[in-house]
């Protein structure tokens, strides 16, 4: 069996037809991207547990190979603020080694995705699900936060929620006035700048402006009371590095939870931003490449000493608004952000951390979508349920937990209203003919014989609604007429049980001397009816096209 694998990177088909005016354009846009995703990418890093380095690096290899291999024309890859709480959970429990092992194998993850053709499969996760997840892990990052934005002196940050609040309480006395003073006006300048200057985003005025105005401070002032990034890490102007593993089996089997959730939340987020891409561009990303694209930067930027990547919304909507227009924009972008590492990032050591503090709060709010969030709680209990559950164990739990649960509860909602919709009818002196689709005559009424009985399903024959129909067949069972006709006229498909529960039926009449007549069996129901058996079992003349055949055919065996 031969496998097709759909991988057509973007960027091959876009410089086919490439000209010096798209150059041109890409060029601007990438080095404006490159601009903006500086500061996202430190802080993103320092939010992970990791050094601003390695914010730097997953922006800058991540940013080249998704733009590189990925199936959008616009896509900007890099560190986002949703893996902040995973990567810094995997961190906490199996250190930076462990994470580095769960994105390669998130990597392969991705990868296998793709090749399966699950591109469009992810596109199916409910929307309560995402809003919940994206929302509580929005209330975490900024949770995060409270630390460096209160200037708060505390050795260790606990992991979980609620013992964060409870560790800060305790500490809250060493608050340090510098700190929220620069945090507060760092938010300020973020909220204002656009109100003034459109093109620079207002996160990298605000680390310019609040790291020259410490860097007076502590240089001119003397006050030593703000922590910056060269406070607390060594940062290294220089290319990565590979990285040297060694695992095993069980490492690998503790790991594969984390890495399936990093994978989960790579596709998801990639393949959302690359769907807004296309709602603004016109364009049309090939999603399962893109998935491909996301799995081969997972695999080799952690080899050279970064963290899981994906396709980040803010960035690729930069990228658009500035005139980007294929693929080799993000390759710009990568090569600036490669440029300012190895002669510009000596630089970054005097950011004061209050001020990526409120770069992140700010990112936060903007996570939260609390607007969706409210609106979404006057849907049907079953989306606020959802919802509600997902966002909850996001925050108090594991965002595994979250979205498995998640997903549990939506299918077993949809479920629920699949069966609640599916209507299991009996019939037993006459039919109106009026509405139906399947009667070939034009008598407004047929006249069931005396010892038939006619039985519709009116929806999908799978195993909740095959359940269903065996109660109502076991209530209606007092009586015991000569034919039973089953009309599956509106029965799209049939799974296994629901097969398995007609086998049952015709089983149970044929002991009582009940003959069975199936009407309006479609061709893929029928299909499988054949490839089981279940055609010889009831006999091929007792499944009939229509109505009228099978109550002809009820009268010859009567």
């Amino acid at each position: 069996m031969k496998l097709d694998i759909q991988f057509q990177p973007r960027l091959f088909s876009a410089l086919k037809n490439y000209s010096k005016e798209k150059f041109m354009a890409d060029l601007m846009a990438g080095i404006i991207v490159g601009i903006v995703a500086l500061p996202l990418a430190i802080a993103f890093g320092i939010a992970s547990g990791v050094n601003p380095e390695r914010g730097l690096i997953t922006a800058i290899i991540a940013g080249f190979l998704i733009s590189f291999f990925g199936g959008s024309s616009v896509q900007i890859g890099g560190p986002t603020g949703a893996f902040i709480i995973i990567v810094y959970g995997i961190i906490q429990k199996f250190q930076v080694e462990g994470l580095i092992i769960a994105t390669i194998m998130a990597g392969f993850i991705l990868l296998l995705m793709g090749i399966l053709k699950l591109g469009t499969v992810i596109k199916f996760i409910p929307y309560p699900i995402v809003v919940g997840f994206t929302s509580g892990i929005a209330l975490t990052i900024f949770t995060t936060q409270m630390k460096d934005l209160f200037g708060l002196t505390m050795d260790v940050v606990p992991a979980e929620f609620i013992s964060k609040w409870i560790a800060y309480g305790e500490v809250f006395d060493t608050v340090n006035l510098w700190a929220i003073l620069i945090g507060i006006l760092s938010i300020l300048i973020i909220i204002l700048t656009p109100k003034f200057i459109k093109k620079i985003p207002g996160s990298l005025v605000s680390i310019i402006v609040m790291t020259l105005i410490v860097y007076i401070l502590k240089n001119y002032f003397q006050i030593g009371a703000i922590e910056t990034i060269g406070d607390r890490f060594e940062i290294s102007a220089s290319l990565p590095k590979p990285v040297h593993l060694s695992f095993n089996m069980e490492l690998i089997n503790e790991l594969l939870p984390s890495a399936f959730t990093v994978a989960m939340l790579c596709a998801i987020e990639s393949l959302l931003s690359a769907t807004v891409a296309d709602g603004v561009t016109g364009d049309k990303h090939d999603s399962n490449t893109e998935l491909i694209g996301q799995g081969i930067a997972n695999i080799v930027t952690p080899i050279l000493g970064g963290i899981p990547a994906t396709g980040a919304i803010a960035r690729t909507m930069t990228n658009i608004n500035n005139g980007g227009k294929t693929p080799v924009a993000g390759i710009i972008h990568a090569i600036v952000l490669l440029l300012i590492l190895l002669f510009l990032v000596p630089l970054t050591k005097h950011i004061p951390m209050a001020c990526l503090a409120g770069v992140l709060v700010i990112i936060s709010y903007n996570m939260s979508e609390w607007r969706t969030f409210r609106s979404l709680m006057k849907n049907p209990k079953s989306d606020v349920t959802v919802l509600l559950v997902t966002f909850f164990l996001t925050v108090l739990f594991d965002l595994t937990i979250a979205i498995e649960i998640g997903l549990l509860i939506a299918t077993l909602s949809f479920m629920r209203r699949i069966m609640e919709s599916t209507q299991i009818s009996v019939i037993k002196d006459e039919l109106d003919v009026a509405s139906e689709t399947d009667v070939v005559n034009d008598l407004e009424k047929l006249i069931i014989p005396a010892g038939v009985e006619i039985y519709e399903i009116n929806g999908p024959f799978f195993f909740g609604i095959a359940n269903k129909f065996d109660e109502s067949m076991k209530q209606i069972g007092k009586s015991k007429p000569k034919i039973r006709i089953i009309r599956m006229r509106k029965v799209p498909f049939m799974d296994s049980t629901g097969l398995h529960n007609l086998e049952s039926l015709l089983r149970i009449s044929q002991q009582k001397e009940i003959k069975i007549v199936l009407s309006g069996v479609n061709e893929e129901v029928k299909s499988m009816m054949k490839k089981t058996g279940f055609i010889n079992k009831i006999g091929e003349d007792n499944v009939c096209s229509n109505i009228n055949d099978a109550l002809n055919r009820a009268n010859a065996l009567i």
